[in-house]
């Protein structure tokens, strides 16, 4: 049996210790039994992204985006496409800059969208610019 990966729920927030080999079985959270992996981006705020990037074990893929933003608008699909062949790999999120421009500035979001791959906390990658859901999929999974 392998180590446990911490997976934090992206209902509640809380850490969750899953079997390595059990993560493609989807699983329910321990504290609010909802489910594990959906195939939708989470939706993060100041509040909860420390939660989801810090505590995950899983990397974690941050569209900084705003309502305004059409690339933003004609990327979201394709991100959310993203999430439903990536998880349970990675954690797809979203943080809106408008709403959260403090997160925006902390990492020095310069054009939206952004797309910011963290893995144990930690920035790794960077990519700027609307993407398709093929192109999303092939960069981050050359980063493994």
């Amino acid at each position: 049996m392998s180590t446990p990966k911490i997976v934090v729920c992206p209902h509640c927030h809380r850490p969750n210790r899953v079997p390595e080999e059990r993560l493609g079985d989807g699983g329910q959270c321990g504290h609010c039994q909802s489910p594990l992996f959906d195939g939708t981006p989470t939706e993060l705020t100041a509040a909860t992204f420390e939660r989801q990037v810090g505590r995950s074990e899983l990397p974690i893929v941050v569209d900084f985006w705003a309502p305004w933003c059409g690339p933003c608008r004609a990327m979201a699909p394709a991100f959310a496409a993203a999430a439903r062949q990536l998880e349970p790999a990675a954690r797809l999120a979203k943080v809106n800059t408008e709403e959260e421009q403090a997160l925006a500035a902390r990492f020095g979001i310069r054009s939206i969208p952004t797309l910011v791959v963290f893995r144990n906390g930690r920035e790794i990658a960077r990519q700027a610019g609307a993407m398709d859901t093929a192109s999303i999929v092939r960069w981050l999974r050359s980063l493994s």
